[in-house]
């Protein structure tokens, strides 16, 4: 059994960030997201794995490498434009062969893996097992209608109007009569070959398409209220652990990570917390929830619930929450006069004023 996993895509939903930086990069408890589904592909025993990549190609193939870190092998499956799910997997015939796989999205997490999933597949030989879970926004997903024994009754791609609560989960399980599929239907109103339109047409031609229902949480990470949900979600399982430096004048409570090379120097940090490598702690407080990234400075700030990327820079700001600062930022307090807010962002940004 292989997998395929999707990293190509525009990211839309996180812009700004998304201009300058791969969505399945963006880190949750300071791993990129994508490495928690490379890690539970591993786990599950699959180990060749394809990646369909995009327009952020060389920052994937940069972090990821040849996958030997994760005990599997790698194969990138460049894709020019993002024409769909169903268009990932057609890309992928060559690769997959008659090869089974498990097609999983790469900016999505899933508490308890894919172990049990890939065994239930091997064991029950469907054509397709999909996954499904209970959401309180089903328009914004694909919508599996189930019939009263259980059974799928019709797929939807983000209806207007939902038959139900059941949400697709970004992982699927097919064997090669997707290819089948994937080379019969047509594009939606959307211009892409829809993944659900696909597992319809085997529905219809009386294939069988199993589901299964996630009981343990699961995060599409595409927007920032889930992936700071997932980031919370994440930290709350962790181990409390200091390879950094911290001085007597600071105070650490609860749960907290602080990585290799950090420094804690006058400051309360309140966890569930991660502290990345070679960051500088001063004169703050970090609460709850928060993960900051490597080589970060925070001076004379509070902040919480909150991540903060690589290589950037908060001072003087007397409170941050429920926020998403990205990399080589600068968000400070200015000495000019008159007083007023100066502000410097980029396309599809949003700030909150008090």
């Amino acid at each position: 059994m292989k997998a395929l996993v999707l990293s190509g895509g525009k990211g839309t939903r996180l812009r700004p960030i998304t201009h300058t930086s791969a969505k399945q990069l963006v880190p949750i408890a300071n791993k990129p997201i994508l490495f928690y589904g490379l890690e539970s592909i591993a786990k599950s025993g699959i180990k060749e794995v394809g990646i369909v990549v995009g327009e952020t190609h060389a920052e994937i193939r940069s972090a990821v490498g040849s996958g030997s870190k994760f005990g599997i092998k790698v194969t990138y499956i460049q894709q020019d434009e993002p024409l769909g799910l169903a268009h990932a997997v057609k890309i992928a015939d060559k690769f997959m062969g008659k090869d089974d796989f498990v097609m999983y999205l790469g900016d999505n997490l899933l508490r308890d893996g894919i172990e049990q999933f890939v065994s239930k597949f091997k064991k029950d030989r469907p054509n397709s097992q999909i996954l499904l879970a209970k959401v309180p926004n089903p328009e914004q997903f694909g919508v599996a209608e189930l019939s009263p024994n259980g059974k799928i009754k019709r797929l939807e791609e983000k209806p207007v109007k939902p038959k139900s609560d059941l949400a697709l989960v970004g992982v699927y399980l097919f064997d090669h009569s997707i290819f089948k599929a994937v080379n019969a239907i047509k594009p939606s109103h959307r211009g892409e070959l829809e993944i659900t339109d696909a597992i319809q047409y085997l529905i219809d031609k009386k294939y069988t398409v199993t589901p299964h229902i996630v009981t343990g949480w699961w995060k599409d990470t595409g927007r920032l209220d889930d992936l700071l949900e997932a980031n919370r979600l994440v930290l709350e399982k962790m181990e409390a652990k200091c390879d950094g430096k911290i001085d007597k004048l600071s105070k650490i409570e609860g749960k907290v990570i602080i990585e290799k090379g950090a420094k804690i120097e006058n400051s309360t940090i309140r966890g569930p917390a991660i502290i990345g490598e070679n960051t500088l702690i001063q004169s703050s407080y970090v609460g709850p929830f928060t993960a900051i990234y490597h080589d970060v400075t925070l001076s004379k700030c509070e902040i919480e619930h909150s991540i903060v990327l690589e290589n950037s820079k908060v001072s003087n700001i007397k409170r941050i929450s429920d926020s998403l600062i990205g990399q080589n930022a600068t968000v400070t307090q200015s000495p000019l006069k008159p007083s007023a807010y100066r502000i410097m962002i980029g396309d599809s940004s949003r700030v909150e004023i008090p």
